[in-house]
């Protein structure tokens, strides 16, 4: 059984290692039907992300098309096939905060960050993403940095939110 540990991301852990840690995954859930999902999850966690070898890997081990792995990784949201950033910075765009200045907060973000949404920053700090809805829209307009929510953000106060993170 693959415990908690087996799935954390360490960072002094070398690629070898944990593509062996995913081999040992794979050998464990690849006769369960519909596995593709969970075996991707568990290699997210232990590589940080799913890169296009890891895929290529993945498929190799489960003897499916590559096609298939990559098509599942993009399509769910969860997935990641870049290194995550320290700080995730994520936009709702929905409608309500979309028409209490949404773009004007990804805009600014943009140029704070130097970045343009789907990106990282170079050091690895901070990303950017946009979001259909985060539920919050009694809040607009409002972002989340990591799991936590920020409401009625300014775009004039984003400089020093961000120092925070800094």
């Amino acid at each position: 059984m693959i415990t908690e540990t087996n799935t954390c991301n360490c960072a002094n852990e070398t690629d070898q290692e944990k593509y062996a840690r995913i081999e040992q995954v794979i050998e464990e859930y690849k006769d369960n039907e519909g596995s593709l999902i969970q075996i991707l999850h568990l290699a997210q966690g232990i590589f940080g992300y799913l890169p296009l070898e890891l895929q290529k890997f993945i498929a190799e081990k489960l003897n499916k098309p590559l096609s298939e792995v990559y098509g599942v990784v993009t399509f769910y949201s969860f997935f990641s096939v870049k290194p995550k950033s320290k700080y995730a910075i994520r936009v709702c765009m929905g409608t309500a905060c979309y028409v209490r200045g949404g773009k004007k907060i990804v805009d600014k973000l943009q140029e704070l960050l130097g970045i343009e949404v789907g990106e990282t920053t170079p050091d690895g700090k901070f990303s950017l993403e946009v979001m259909r809805c985060i539920g919050a829209c009694g809040l607009a307009p409002a972002i989340t940095i990591n799991d936590k929510v920020y409401k009625q953000v300014n775009p004039d106060k984003l400089k020093k939110l961000l120092k925070e993170f800094k």
